[in-house]
């Protein structure tokens, strides 16, 4: 995500004095909820939906996403690398391409 992205998120929050309703719980639930929202948009249809419902709904996880970083004084790119090189041993491309196994199922 881009700064400026970041730091307009984080004003809206701080302009709002919301900071103090922002629990690590508090932002994990809100992330659930927003992914259910989410989710919601393919409930009865896979291939027809609304995107502007989607891209909406996407961006409300993400903000909340955002906000627990902060709180929790995470740097972003290095949980997403580091979760990532798990990803790769975990799924190495020999043994993973193409296959929707979990990594425990792979041969």
């Amino acid at each position: 995500m881009k700064q400026e992205t970041i730091d307009r998120i984080r004003k809206f929050t701080e302009d709002r004095d919301w900071d103090q309703f922002h629990s690590p719980a508090n932002l994990a639930k809100s992330i659930v909820i927003e992914a259910a929202e989410l989710l919601e948009c393919f409930q009865w249809d896979d291939d027809n939906y609304d995107e502007q419902h989607v891209k909406e709904e996407l961006a409300d996880v993400m903000v909340y996403c955002q906000n627990l970083v902060d709180k929790l004084g995470f740097d972003e790119d290095e949980i997403i690398n580091m979760k990532m090189s798990q990803n790769e041993a975990k799924y190495p491309v020999d043994k993973a391409r193409g296959k929707a196994d979990k990594y425990d199922q792979l041969v």
